[in-house]
């Protein structure tokens, strides 16, 4: 370390300002969350010396250990012991240990915290807004490095799964677990109310009339939750950009375009259907809104394509569940999802043998068998193009016919940097603010136009503080 003098410490101050911005992010998330400069990997001085310390002739012979710090709970860590458990029986000279570290937001706290000590992970897996923060913060090898040197082909993988990840032309994660919003809806009240079960609407228009159509009673017809994600979404699928900077992807963003045609349009959608009572306003907790589709209480929605078997499950055979593509205006024509989920990081302050181990941990979860099965037990997409030829994911498909929608969206988005998705550092804390603003309007404290104007202006100071603290 002491060879880096000088630079070392700017290097130092310069990440306590990143960490103490990430501090202010996290603080202001939660609800919904769990969505560039070049960077090289900084293997100092001190990697190496602790890879000295397994210099023995006992400790050349063991395995090499990795740990991997993980989100996934319920179903989704279940899968995760698996497969580590059978990446373990058959890599003897490699052996990880998965550890859950709570919620996205509390695991990359929990990853801050462990800086300058050795109790870290070798592995990380990261929601996908925290790509910015990550590859700012100069605490990851891209997997590009060992992409490039393995002569790994990446053209196995979704190409539109891979976009995401690559800033600054290079991939800095692995993705992991996938996921991207569909239409649910309900073809028995499709069919009562005169509608078309196998058409479902397309446009903001014809899911506004098929809405009105299924309303009774004062009851309305179908439920958005408020979460910011989905704005998102109804903007990469007007093909528009969320923030300036090529969506920060060209150059760092500098400001917000919540307040766009893009933006002003969706809302103002959203809070006509609301006002109209055609569409329920259940609050941010996706749970509610998810439970009175479930229950038949609405006959549309939108959710994340992860959710598609725990959705069906919980319907349970009560009706027929339909999916279709998101909405998206009248007229546009091009555009598409960005990805969801997460993705997983090598960290650069652990020794090259574990950084190489964790690699090759890397492309076996990467694999076309292990793809297949983490998809059937999670409802994520496998991101290697060959699981879809895998026995087990093709029963899935037939089981649950309604993930096709999924796959077939994911493939017709049209590549942009709209639908590769924004990248910010402080995109957490702007997430919690859109919902605020959505918020606003939807319950008539503010205009759509006022809400977002005044939600883009707050998101725009807050990308000044954070891009000053990594200068």
């Amino acid at each position: 370390m002491k060879r880096f003098g000088f630079g070392r410490l700017r290097f130092r101050r310069g990440m306590i300002l990143v960490l103490a911005m990430l501090m202010l992010v996290l603080a202001g998330c939660g609800g919904n969350s769990g969505a560039n400069a070049n960077t090289e990997a900084n293997n100092t001085s001190s990697n190496n010396e602790s890879g000295s310390d397994k210099g023995t002739t006992n400790a050349a012979a063991a395995p090499v250990k990795i740990t991997w710090w993980h989100s996934m709970s319920g179903a989704g860590e279940k899968a995760i012991n698996k497969i580590v458990s059978d990446f373990n029986a058959s890599h003897p000279e490699i052996q990880v240990e998965a550890v859950y570290q709570g919620k996205y937001d509390e695991s990359l706290n929990k990853l801050k915290a462990s800086l300058g000590s050795n109790s870290g992970p070798d592995l990380m897996q990261v929601y996908e807004i925290g790509s910015k923060f990550m590859i700012d913060s100069k605490m990851i090898t891209p997997v590009q490095k060992f992409i490039d040197k393995d002569k790994f082909d990446l053209s196995s993988l979704e190409p539109n799964i891979i976009r995401y990840y690559t800033i600054g032309g290079q991939l800095n994660a692995m993705p992991f677990n996938t996921s991207n919003p569909i239409l649910y809806y309900n073809k028995d009240a499709f069919k009562a109310a005169g509608l078309d079960p196998e058409n479902p609407p397309k446009t903001f228009e014809e899911f506004e009339a098929a809405a009105k159509a299924l309303s009774k009673n004062g009851k309305p017809g179908a439920a958005i939750a408020i979460y910011g994600w989905f704005m998102e979404q109804l903007f990469a699928n007007q093909n528009a950009e969320y923030v300036n900077g090529g969506n920060g992807r060209d150059q760092a963003a500098t400001e917000s375009l919540l307040a766009s045609e893009a933006g002003v349009n969706t809302l103002d959608w959203w809070k006509k259907m609301v006002d109209e009572k055609a569409v329920a306003n259940l609050g941010r907790d996706t749970d509610d809104t998810d439970s009175a589709f479930a229950a038949g209480q609405v006959a549309m929605t939108l959710n994340s394509t992860a959710a598609l078997r725990k959705m069906v499950d919980a319907v349970g055979g009560k009706f027929e569940v339909g999916t279709g593509f998101l909405p998206r205006p009248e007229g546009v024509n091009e555009g598409g999802v960005v990805v969801g989920g997460a993705s997983l990081y090598i960290m650069n302050n652990k020794p090259e043998e574990e950084q190489k181990a964790a690699w090759e941990f890397i492309k076996y979860v990467a694999s076309p068998e292990v793809q297949a099965e983490w998809s059937v037990s999670t409802g994520y997409f496998p991101i290697t193009k060959a699981a879809y030829d895998q026995q087990v994911l093709k029963d899935n498909m037939v089981k649950y016919p309604q993930f096709q929608t999924a796959v077939d969206q994911l493939h017709a988005s049209s590549a942009s940097n709209a639908t590769s998705g924004a990248v910010m550092g402080i995109f957490p804390e702007a997430r919690q603010i859109v919902e605020g603003a959505i918020e606003e309007a939807l319950n008539g404290q503010k205009q759509p136009d006022k809400a977002l104007q005044d939600a883009a202006s707050q998101i725009t100071d807050k990308l000044k503080q954070y891009n000053e603290t990594v200068k």
